[in-house]
């Protein structure tokens, strides 16, 4: 199961409130497109790989765009 930790709550909304100084559609794509590919997590808990510096197995990380989704 995917738990959000607060911080990362919060960095979500900082992402979306820097890309919609420009673009309100594209902050609300990136933030969906986010939270769309941690959906998945719960499907495939093994997606991704492991988080190098943490050496945890169900510690995974994704990418996605420019970001890195831990």
């Amino acid at each position: 199961m995917v738990v959000w930790a607060q911080q990362a709550v919060v960095d979500l909304r900082s992402i979306h409130d820097f890309i919609a100084r420009d673009s309100r559609y594209y902050a609300k794509k990136v933030v969906h497109d986010i939270r769309e590919i941690v959906d998945e997590l719960n499907k495939l808990p093994k997606m991704g790989r492991i988080v190098p510096e943490l050496n945890e197995e169900d510690v995974r990380e994704l990418f996605l765009y420019s970001y890195r989704i831990i």
